[in-house]
């Protein structure tokens, strides 16, 4: 039962449709959506029976059903990401207000658990870095996580305070604030949420959405573009926000265009997703350009990271396939991301607490490489590489980091595969084989 307050608070939003919106509440239907990894996977491959496509992405499909995804090996090689299709809306304002073809620098600041940085790195062309922040330190693994599994080597994940990123004044052309919320656009997924709902709530988050903007928006170029969203309905933390963007800030509101055919509802400053008309969850989305007379902020680090000598750039090199990479250590753990970034690197190390940055390639111990799972689920390593194609009951064995009973035909570092895609590292010793699949990832749960 959804609280009287909370529908009495819709009435004079644009697209609410009282009866039809309690019904589609009241229903136990659910909505099932992935987002395939065109950079590993496409919808040929896709073993789940797909219903049609997300109308507003081009990965994006809807499944008949929810599988188990826990015991799908595809599903941890990172071909796929389970995320909900409003969000998916993303790409449209991405695809619509930026030529993505450039070399861009975007911020995702509130990313976790990873669905829209995953998104925006597979929109973005490789010459571009994505910045993926998340403020709550707790849920900066499960982002991290989510950008190894994805393979992407031009994505740096930070955990930062918006206002911590004033110190990089006009530095990125995008930035996407998916903004911490009241959470009505999720009472049919998360029906604790009902309870937990309250007009004070809704207000003391349209605050805090304002102090998010205020505090990050010195670090957008002028001209940049400014992708504010939430899962509320409330207009206070949707349209009201929007309003006071356009009448405190130098920014201006941008329209996309939408077909009637994907019944989004289009607001006075944005677009909302209602449950009842869309088949997917409540969703709010605005798009905005920076304007005044702020000029690019040349800067230069003080101090580059500890670069890898002679010796260690040897050992690395016999495990990649190309040679375009710049090499730095960070925490004693070796990292990889291209070279056109490699001038970008010293300044975040500078100015941001960086948890991660490109591909991290593993440690050198006894002039020995020690493979990092992040380098597994690159595209980057050569084809000398020995693999191991695993069935799917050794591949499940596998990611619960338990003995799998193989007999490869070599000892030493090795992949394990499954259906062609890297699931991780096995180190084949004389008498037994170790698996390195990261204790933390394990699958817990018995089939």
């Amino acid at each position: 039962m959804l609280p009287e307050e909370f529908l009495s608070s819709l009435e004079d939003s644009k697209g609410f449709e009282r009866e039809a919106f309690e019904k589609i509440h009241a229903s136990a239907g659910q909505v099932t959506s992935i987002r395939l990894n065109p950079d590993k996977f496409s919808i040929e491959n896709v073993k789940f029976k797909i219903e049609n496509k997300v109308p507003w992405s081009r990965h994006g499909v809807y499944l008949t059903q929810r599988p188990s995804f826990t015991f799908d090996p595809l599903f941890h090689a990172g071909c796929y990401y389970v995320q909900e299709a409003s969000s998916m809306f993303l790409e449209q304002a991405l695809s619509q207000t930026v030529d993505l073809s450039q070399s861009l620098k975007i911020l995702d600041l509130c990313a976790a658990p990873g669905g829209k940085s995953t998104h925006i790195q597979s929109l973005i062309s490789q010459e571009s870095l994505l910045v993926s922040n998340e403020v709550i330190w707790s849920r900066v693994p499960v982002l991290k996580d989510n950008i190894i599994k994805w393979g992407a080597e031009n994505v740096v994940v930070t955990q930062n305070d918006p206002k911590e990123f004033s110190s990089l004044k006009n530095y990125f052309d995008i930035i996407v604030i998916d903004a911490p919320c009241s959470g009505s656009g999720l009472f049919r997924r998360d029906p604790e949420a009902v309870s937990e709902w309250s007009l004070s709530n809704v207000k003391l988050c349209s605050m805090r959405q304002q102090r998010i903007i205020a505090d990050v928006l010195p670090a957008l170029k002028n001209d940049g573009i400014l992708i504010y969203s939430t899962c509320s309905y409330s207009k206070e933390e949707d349209e009201d926000i929007c309003k006071w963007l356009i009448d405190e800030m130098r920014i201006q509101n941008l329209k996309l265009k939408i077909e009637n055919k994907w019944n989004v509802v289009e607001s006075s400053f944005g677009y909302r997703f209602w449950p009842d008309k869309v088949k997917g969850e409540g969703f709010f989305l605005a798009c905005f350009k920076k304007t005044g007379m702020d000029d690019d902020t040349p800067r230069k680090a003080r101090k580059i990271p500890e670069q890898l000598n002679k010796k260690e750039l040897a050992i690395i090199s016999n495990w990649l396939g190309m040679d375009t990479l710049h090499f730095f250590k960070h925490e004693n753990i070796i990292y990889m991301i291209s070279g056109k970034h490699r001038a970008e690197i010293p300044i975040l190390l500078q100015q941001l607490r960086v948890k991660y940055a490109g591909v991290g390639a593993g440690e050198i111990i006894h002039d020995k490489l020690i493979p990092g799972h992040a380098l597994a689920m690159s595209s980057l390593l050569n084809e000398s590489i020995p693999v191991n194609r695993l069935d799917h009951s050794h591949a499940i064995e596998y990611l619960k980091k338990k003995e799998i009973r193989i007999e490869p035909a070599v000892k030493g570092w090795q992949l394990v595969q499954y259906e062609g895609h890297n699931l991780g590292w096995i180190n084949v010793l004389s008498n037994r084989i170790n698996n390195y699949y990261p204790k933390e990832l394990r699958i817990l749960k018995e089939n």
